[in-house]
């Protein structure tokens, strides 16, 4: 009873072995290029994506099953016939089509989207992404007009490539602006709005389910990362809640088979998962963009060298000596979805050192993580334990500030790659277990309530000049 998983993310590929009675581990990880060929564009080669996945596969070896987890709204065309490319992976991140976005927002399409998908119109999703490649790239052009065109989000293309059918799952379409959220199928109307030709999209499928055979394993399971994590971090009730610190750091609650929804604060209603024959289970999302590559992008600057000399800061907190810093290297998500958002650091002075604006950076992703935990406990009770992944959960400091501000114990786990297990997990429903008894650490709250609401008053008011700061 051997279950295997390929985590297709935005930096890397990783493949994990899910064995009875055994520790999970990680059998072979491979990073990739990715390309910013003009402003706001950002791609990945799909031959590049697409060997990584089969090296990874090929490094796990034989299973019972196997399951898939892949980015989410990245996308790309490639032939329905043979399966190449067409196009390079429109990666997630990217604000090409912001022009379109904005005029359909001023056409008022918002209410369209927000109706029928559950989405706001941003260029974060799939939707306008493929719009362009049909507008822009001669051998989309012309697949089409053979009628080879296929156009999907990249776990089509790898299924395309490894069992020989193009095939997305609901909690993927779900983020591509295109997927009527309560039937779970690909709405006309939506398609007829950003000029995408349903004909041309794969079909939709539950998240598990027999999919086919890749190289000997059956492929059981596939879903967009952030559910996997949800899953792998054994949220299966209503109210219970992660945060994956990635690249982006990502919230999703349990809603069950209740659809909320919410314009109000800008989370988003989604999938969850949906197992073969059974109803759609959904959630609430809401997102930062910028988390990892906020430290990242620190790290260019040489405000650090190594992780562990931003593990801990003697001392007061950055914010509560007047310095704070707005991640808003790419805009903002949930809740304010405001593109023209600026990344800024308030409160320099000639005093201020690299260190300090580290800690302040550290303090910034955590205060806007936090924005988006009281849009969600707004809406639905959420449980009293947040569960946390990603890179940031490695960082002592990190949590422990984030626990304070949210006043909520937090509960990191030994095991940190919840993307793949719970992809792994999904494959093989019967070596679930119950994740909440797994090991890790807790953090609980140390900081006065009245010290975190201040924080998030002071945060706030930092957020106001960042909102402003492009236009």
């Amino acid at each position: 009873m051997r279950f295997i998983s390929v985590d297709q993310g935005t930096t890397s590929t990783r493949s994990l072995v899910l064995e009875p009675g055994q520790p999970a581990r990680i059998a072979l990880a491979l990073t990739h290029g990715t390309r910013y060929p003009h402003a706001g564009w950002v791609e990945h080669d799909p031959l590049e994506l697409l060997e990584n996945v089969r090296r990874c596969l090929d490094a796990a070896g034989p299973a019972v099953a196997a399951g898939l987890a892949n980015q989410g709204e990245s996308c790309l065309a490639w032939d329905r016939v043979t399966g190449e490319p067409l196009s390079p992976v429109i990666v997630w991140q990217d604000n090409r089509t912001a022009d379109t976005i904005a005029r359909l927002q001023a056409q008022g399409a918002q209410a369209l989207t927000l109706a029928r998908a559950g989405l706001p119109l941003d260029s974060y999703f799939s939707a306008g992404k493929l719009a362009w490649l049909l507008d822009n790239v001669p051998a989309v052009q012309a697949a089409r007009r053979a009628g080879r065109l296929q156009l999907g989000t990249t776990d089509a293309f790898f299924l395309r490539n490894l069992i020989g059918t193009s095939i997305t799952d609901v909690t993927t379409a779900a983020r591509t602006s295109l997927m009527n959220l309560a039937t779970g199928q690909w709405d006309e109307t939506l398609c007829q709005l950003f000029g995408v030709p349903m004909e041309c999209l794969p079909p939709i499928g539950p998240s598990r389910g027999v999919f086919g055979d890749a190289g000997g394993t059956p492929v059981q399971a596939s879903i967009v990362d952030q559910q996997a994590a949800l899953f792998g971090h054994g949220c299966h009730r209503p109210g219970q809640a992660k945060f994956t610190f990635g690249t982006g750091a990502f919230a999703l609650v349990n809603t069950g088979q209740e659809r909320l929804r919410d314009t109000e604060s800008g989370l988003l209603p989604t999938v969850a998962w949906q197992m073969a024959g059974a109803p759609i289970q959904y959630a609430l999302d809401g997102g930062v963009h910028s988390a990892g590559a906020a430290i990242e992008w620190a790290r260019s600057l040489h405000l650090f060298d190594a992780e562990e000399e931003i593990n801990a800061f003697g001392g007061s907190t950055a914010l509560s000596r007047g310095l704070v810093f707005v991640p808003a290297l790419t805009g903002l998500a949930c809740p304010h979805w405001d593109r023209s958002a600026g990344a800024l650091w308030l409160g320099m002075t000639p005093a201020t050192t690299r260190r300090e604006l580290m800690q302040a950076t550290l303090e910034g992703i955590a205060l806007r993580a936090a924005e988006v935990m009281a849009a969600m406990n707004a809406h639905i009770a959420l449980d009293g334990m947040l569960r946390v992944d990603g890179g940031l959960a490695n960082n002592p400091y990190f949590c422990q500030f984030l626990c304070d501000t949210l006043q909520r114990p937090i509960r990191v786990p030994l095991f940190r790659d919840m993307t793949a297990l719970g992809a792994a997990r999904l494959a093989g429903l019967d070596l679930a277990g119950d994740p909440q008894h797994e090991e890790g650490i807790t953090y609980m709250p140390i900081c006065p309530p009245a010290e975190a609401a201040a924080r998030t008053l002071r945060f706030g008011e930092a957020m106001a000049f960042s909102r402003g700061w492009h236009r």
